[in-house]
């Protein structure tokens, strides 16, 4: 359990991935790298993301997909990219007003992943 403080729970989880995963999509950036996916593909990573969260937050959810490193491989993820994923991540937890304490651990937790899912 990475995220030891996070009071997110589950339905919480799935309100903001809901929000994220269509500012991720929407911008010019990073739209690419859902293009051309069926609806069912997109929709396992969305609960994927959703499990991934949960399961770190502490439960009951298991994660079941595989390691960020695995999953990201190939897909050259670069700086401009991470960037702009945190900046929709940050608008997101503006948009629900995710609390100081929380967001920071949150925020920590996915800083966490970068070295896992940025190539270049």
């Amino acid at each position: 359990m990475l995220l030891k403080r996070t009071v997110l729970g589950y339905d919480a989880i799935s309100a903001v991935v809901s929000d994220l995963l269509p500012r991720l999509q929407q911008d010019p950036l990073l739209a690419h790298f859902w293009q051309r996916r069926p609806e069912d593909s997109l929709q396992r990573s969305k609960q994927l993301l959703i499990d991934f969260l949960c399961s770190n937050a502490g439960g009951p959810v298991y994660y079941t997909g595989r390691d960020m490193k695995t999953s990201h491989k190939g897909m050259k993820l670069n700086e401009a990219d991470w960037s702009a994923f945190m900046t929709h991540l940050h608008a997101t937890l503006d948009a629900f007003n995710i609390q100081q304490p929380e967001r920071d651990e949150l925020v920590a937790f996915i800083q966490s992943t970068k070295n896992d899912m940025v190539e270049a």
